[in-house]
């Protein structure tokens, strides 16, 4: 568990009782378990890219904003040197995420590596708050899936999408030796 794990377990706590829920209230609103919840909110577990994107939308936040609070919690300022760019790994693909804007910024600013092989899917609902997103091919290949469509990008691709009526979404690096880096720009409703 890195640092970002702990202010990202404690900003989940702090967000659910803002809104007066208990863990059971957000199991429901979220499903997921109240088990894993617990383990979440108390570091035991690092949560994955797909639960983040459950906890997030339930909580009426973008997965981005939620990492970026956290974030924000571990003292990250207007200026978001390099050196200060949270890295956070999903424990289950290898996924990695780096948020380059500061927190707030609009729009947001990510930094994704995929592994070969690795598939990350978002729910719909974590992408409720979204009105855009822009992503940006840097290495590698790389297959969107957004509902039912399906989109390949090669390196210099760029893929803009609505999100106003967001479906679920899903990323793939086909590739089972390269991973494949792409740069998110996301812009809220």
């Amino acid at each position: 568990m890195t640092g970002l794990d702990d202010h990202l377990a404690q900003r989940i706590r702090r967000e659910r009782e803002a809104r007066g829920w208990s863990i059971a209230t957000l199991a429901t609103e979220s499903g997921v378990s109240r088990a894993m919840i617990s383990k979440v909110e108390r570091a035991e577990a690092s949560p994955t890219a797909a639960l983040l994107g459950r906890l997030s939308g339930a909580l009426g936040l973008t997965v981005s904003a939620l990492l970026a609070r956290a974030e924000a919690d571990a003292g990250a300022g207007p200026l978001r040197r390099a050196a200060m760019q949270e890295v956070w790994t999903d424990p289950e693909t290898g996924y990695r995420r780096r948020a380059l804007s500061p927190p707030g910024a609009e729009p947001e600013l990510v930094e994704v590596e995929l592994p070969p092989g690795a598939r990350v899917t978002y729910p719909a609902a974590s992408y409720r708050f979204l009105r855009g997103q822009v992503v940006w091919l840097r290495a590698g290949q790389l297959v969107i899936h957004q509902g039912e469509e399906e989109s390949w990008l090669s390196p210099g691709d760029c893929l803009a999408y609505d999100l106003t009526a967001p479906r679920d979404c899903g990323f793939h690096n086909p590739s089972g030796e390269e991973w494949c880096r792409y740069l998110v720009a996301l812009t809220r409703k």
